[in-house]
């Protein structure tokens, strides 16, 4: 199936068209040709080989990726499954989506990557499993990564249960420079965390719930920070959400370490004063910070010190969010939400192509795939969009088998309207 896309703005900082307003024809799932204006064969539509799409201020950008979701399959397919994952990452305009292996069983060997892997091939979402760094997430005993990494496996976490042992890091990080993998960490000291619910001041306190102190997360900045220096490796730190751990790592890219790093949405601008009624659909870690630490975090996503930012999709049933805040558990659904609430809250402080950037490009590079470059001849991955288009966001928008999210009823700025990958065209419906 071929597809002539009509007047498109293309925003891609690595391609010649960048900016520029112009005919996308794809044959056969390549860029055959890019132009001021392509001619459509009415005999190929006719015969419905060749498809023509148009739409008010299209814009065109390769395709979305997402760094952090969670699919809950195998184990907990109440909460989402590799099938209702996948709808909800087109329903958002993602044509890629790397897993977090939080599931039962743990992606912590080459079978379960196969697993995942085998179950999604060809479909026009792309899903990437992170493996395990440690068996069953214990924190203890290394996987086995050379063979993981063969199977497909491009990155090795615990999500969020943080390396507690530092020597544990410290082999990962040698052995991934053996296999080039990416090694990545969510920073949270659980000594000084505490089991807490939220971030830790003047809100937490009024509340009388345990918080999180923002020194929890810096400690461990410092410690990681230090591990790659000393491997001389690189690597990723996850979820970043304070200040100082912006500056901590400012400090080391400064130095010339191999330091990546990402932002979950939702702390570049909510707060803790979210909180203020006990709503759990707030409650996330690492959890809501303050006005300044948003403030920081965006000025540290124009300067490039957090390369990308990621919904940290994390689907949860009713019977684990909409009970008492302690007991709640973290997280809020996002692929389908996120560009519109970019549109929002990020667009009057960043350009569109650094957004782009994030959502795209930067985690295509960190992981060494395909960047799906908008260039003649390379291969078709796109996110086509409108970045001023005004919409509520519903429920009927949401196609996680959760609905966990404090954003329904909502309204927000930009929506993805259709994507193509792997030969495939689909408008995000």
């Amino acid at each position: 199936m071929n597809l002539l896309i009509k007047s498109a703005k293309i925003i891609d900082c690595n391609s010649k068209y960048h900016n520029k307003i112009m005919d996308v024809f794809i044959k056969n799932g390549k860029i055959e040709k890019i132009a001021k204006s392509i001619k459509s064969c009415k005999e190929s539509i006719a015969a419905g080989k060749e498809i023509e799409y148009s739409a008010n201020n299209l814009h065109l950008s390769p395709g979305w990726f997402d760094l952090h979701a969670n699919f809950s399959e195998p184990g907990n397919e109440q909460k989402e499954t590799l099938e209702s994952g996948s709808e909800a990452a087109k329903k958002g305009g993602f044509t890629g989506v790397m897993i977090m292996p939080n599931t039962t069983p743990s992606l912590d060997n080459k079978g379960m990557i196969k697993y995942i892997l085998n179950a999604t091939t060809g479909n026009i979402v792309d899903l990437f499993p992170a493996g395990n760094l440690t068996k069953n997430q214990e924190g203890n005993d290394i996987v086995e990564m050379h063979d993981m990494h063969k199977a497909g496996c491009l990155a090795f976490t615990d999500d969020k249960h943080s390396i507690k042992r530092n020597e544990v890091l410290k082999i990962a990080m040698l052995y991934s420079k053996d296999c080039n993998s990416l090694i990545m960490n969510y920073p949270n000291e659980n000594s000084i965390a505490n089991d807490g619910y939220m971030h830790e001041g003047n809100v937490s306190t009024r509340l009388g719930l345990k918080g999180v102190p923002s020194l929890a997360e810096e400690m461990m900045v410092d410690r990681d920070i230090s591990i790659c220096e000393y491997t001389n490796s690189r690597f990723h730190l996850s979820y970043i959400s304070t200040k100082k751990s912006v500056e901590k790592v400012k400090k080391a890219k400064a130095k010339g370490l191999n330091i990546t790093t990402d932002v979950a949405l939702h702390n570049l601008f909510l707060t803790d004063e979210s909180i203020n009624n006990f709503d759990t659909r707030y409650k996330v870690m690492p959890p809501l910070r303050t006005v300044k630490d948003n403030k920081a975090l965006i000025k540290a996503l124009k300067d490039g010190t957090i390369d990308i930012i990621t919904t940290d999709h994390t689907p949860q049933d009713e019977e684990h969010k909409k009970i008492e805040f302690d007991n709640a558990a973290d997280g809020i659904i996002g692929l389908e939400s996120a560009f519109g609430l970019l549109g929002k809250y990020l667009l009057p402080h960043l350009e569109l192509s650094q957004i782009i950037e994030k959502i795209a490009i930067n985690p295509r590079k960190i992981l060494g795939i395909n960047q799906a470059t908008l260039t003649e001849g390379n291969t078709a991955n796109i996110t086509l969009f409108n970045p001023d288009l005004e919409w509520e966001f519903t429920k009927e928008d949401i196609k996680s088998k959760s609905n966990n999210t404090p954003f329904i009823g909502e309204k927000l700025k930009g929506k993805a309207l259709a994507i193509f990958n792997n030969g495939k065209f689909e408008e995000c419906q």
